[in-house]
């Protein structure tokens, strides 16, 4: 099954990469946010988000994803499971109504 990478460099689009990164962030956010109750560890995260073992450029942007959500208060990890903060679980009850 191929998956789109919204960090494929090969896409031929201009982005910069704050905004690649912005993308791939809303991404992994959406895809914690959907699991939510469930909580998944980065390995099932990264098989979710359809990364490719082989595709260093899209794991890196993907740690740096999770990282920066992190960091931003919209994730939290607990040993290697990884899950929304209850302000992200809130603010996207909020914005999807």
């Amino acid at each position: 099954m191929s998956c789109p990478n919204p960090t494929d460099p090969s896409s031929g689009d201009p982005l910069s990469p704050r905004e690649r990164d912005a993308i791939t962030e809303r991404a992994v956010l959406r895809l914690v946010l959907d699991h939510h109750p469930a909580h998944l560890t980065m390995p099932e995260l990264a098989r979710e988000f359809c990364l490719d073992p082989e595709d260093f450029g899209g794991g890196d942007a993907f740690a740096r994803a999770v990282r920066d959500l992190t960091a931003a208060g919209l994730l939290r990890m607990n040993g290697a499971l990884i899950m929304p903060t209850r302000a992200a679980v809130h603010f996207s009850d909020l914005i999807d109504g």
